[in-house]
């Protein structure tokens, strides 16, 4: 794809990403549903979480393109090298862990993540951009260029260490309200939860490395050595 065509592209998924992160951190309602709780405000959702996340690494990938555009070689392969970094660790696991464990939990049994009180408060359109459109973005970025993967200990390390921040987040949440940001944590006993937490890392390296085969399945290797 050309350089100009990507910055087309990364500059329109910027301004999307940035969009949808406006509209759900400013929905009002005058009545909010008992399920939602104040403290932490929308940062301790996940959801909103991976859509400031998706709007920097498209800033950084469109500001990639653009010094790329005016020849400036040097500071762009800095930024390149920062882009596919943010893109293999988190951009790519988080959004498909993101949709797919959303829509997974709807599917069983919807009260567990998405009490059906909020579709008074999000609309239809909105849920679907949080979680349905983040993971065909994902893989279109990935047909469109290829990225650079670290190696395979930094990649999970830096990823674990971000999934270690949240669940220390959500914990903190708990400790404080008595309330946990997801219905569904509240089934679990202390051991349930912790091997529910195992697990959801265990398919956040699977998003990871699912990244990582299709890169080197429609790049090749040789991209990436």
């Amino acid at each position: 794809m050309e350089i100009s065509t990507l910055a087309t592209y990364h500059c329109l998924a910027f301004v999307w990403y940035f969009f949808v992160a406006y509209s759900i951190t400013h929905v009002k309602t005058e009545e909010p549903p008992s399920e939602l709780f104040l403290y932490g405000g929308q940062w301790k959702y996940l959801t909103v979480l991976n859509l400031v996340l998706q709007a920097v690494f498209y800033g950084v990938s469109f500001l990639a393109d653009v010094l790329r555009l005016i020849k400036k070689l040097r500071c762009a392969k800095c930024v390149i090298s920062s882009r596919d970094l943010l893109f293999s660790v988190l951009a790519f696991p988080v959004s498909t862990f993101v949709s797919i464990s959303f829509w997974t939990l709807y599917t069983y049994n919807r009260e567990l993540v998405y009490p059906k009180s909020l579709d008074g408060v999000i609309p239809l359109w909105l849920n679907h951009a949080m979680h349905t459109a983040v993971f065909p973005f994902a893989l279109l970025e990935i047909l469109a260029l290829p990225h650079r993967y670290p190696a395979k200990k930094k990649g999970l390390i830096l990823l674990g260490f971000v999934a270690f921040l949240y669940i220390s987040w959500v914990l903190w949440i708990y400790s404080v309200t008595g309330e946990w940001v997801y219905p569904l944590f509240a089934l679990f006993s202390p051991s349930g939860l912790a091997a529910f937490f195992a697990g959801s890392l265990a398919i956040v390296i699977c998003c990871y490395n699912f990244g990582e085969f299709l890169n080197r399945m429609i790049w090749g290797q040789s991209k990436f050595s």
